[in-house]
């Protein structure tokens, strides 16, 4: 399992019920989250301290109740800053397992020692965006939701980032990559974070399971004669990460590299053990 255990500002203090009670920089919240089908006893005097409490609903969804808690702050990672805001389906708009792929990017785009292109596609709020931006990359980051790429921007803005080479796209990304084949553009390394259910800005359906694999078939048309590395994070519980290995394996066969897949954690506090949070297999030339 790849660990996201260098935060300062995150950790998940305890867990338990359905629920982690989780510390960001020095507000409390418990969240839902499916992996925890345990429960023990709620000892962490944290449950009793929180700031805000996203109640899941039996009929779906669900609401948050907030106890003082701002509209918005700020968790720092190495020298990037997020800007968090607590809003619909239990988000906060940070996935802090993401930190041992961005990470992994940041190395790989600083030991290749000359100037990297990358695509980052269904790029969220842009964490793995500003990890290669900060690593000296200059890179395409595509979402189609405007209200996460605007966001993403605040969070470059907030890292001192607004200045490095980055292209901000609203778009779908199915139809980007197929623009970006016909205009004969082509890209150093690509990272994506699909979901496993989507529409587009005009209403295209993506299903994970059936759009996954055509969809890393048509990327690999973009890479460029040398590439660095191609990573694919799932939360889908389908895709194991032995799906990720073939599938990347597959397509990417042609390529002399190495292909590995795994779990992806955060370390509970309470307990010193890992809570599983989606999995990514990554390609990468040695």
């Amino acid at each position: 399992m790849w660990i996201a255990d260098q935060w300062k500002d995150y950790e998940i203090l305890d867990t338990s019920g359905g629920e982690k009670l989780e510390r960001w920089d020095k507000y409390l919240l418990v969240r839902p989250d499916p992996q925890v089908i345990w429960k023990t006893e709620k000892k962490h005097p944290g449950w009793k301290k929180k700031n805000g409490h996203y109640h899941r609903s039996s009929k779906g969804g669900g609401e948050w109740e907030f106890f003082h808690l701002p509209e918005q702050w700020s968790v720092h990672y190495r020298e990037l800053t997020f800007q968090l805001k607590p809003f619909n389906f239990k988000h906060t708009g940070l996935f802090p397992e993401q930190a041992v792929n961005w990470d992994w990017c940041a190395q790989k785009i600083k030991q290749a020692g000359r100037p990297v292109k990358v695509l980052n596609l269904f790029a969220y709020t842009g964490g793995a965006t500003l990890a290669a931006a900060a690593a000296g990359a200059q890179v395409t980051h595509v979402d189609a939701s405007k209200g996460m790429v605007n966001w993403a921007k605040e969070n470059a803005a907030s890292s001192g980032l607004s200045d490095r080479p980055i292209r901000w796209l609203v778009d779908d990304c199915v139809k980007f990559v197929e623009r970006e084949i016909r205009r004969g553009n082509h890209y150093d390394a690509i990272i994506m974070d699909p979901p496993s259910y989507g529409r587009g800005p005009k209403g295209e359906i993506w299903k994970i399971e059936e759009s996954i694999f055509p969809f890393v078939q048509l990327c690999e048309k973009l890479l460029s004669d040398d590439p660095i590395f191609f990573l694919i994070n799932s939360y889908t519980t389908g895709l194991a990460p032995a799906v990720l290995t073939y599938m990347l394996s597959t397509v990417l066969r042609e390529y002399d590299g190495t292909v590995e897949s795994q779990e992806i954690g955060i370390p509970v506090t309470s307990s010193g053990l890992v809570l599983p949070c989606g999995a990514s297999g990554r390609w990468w030339k040695e």
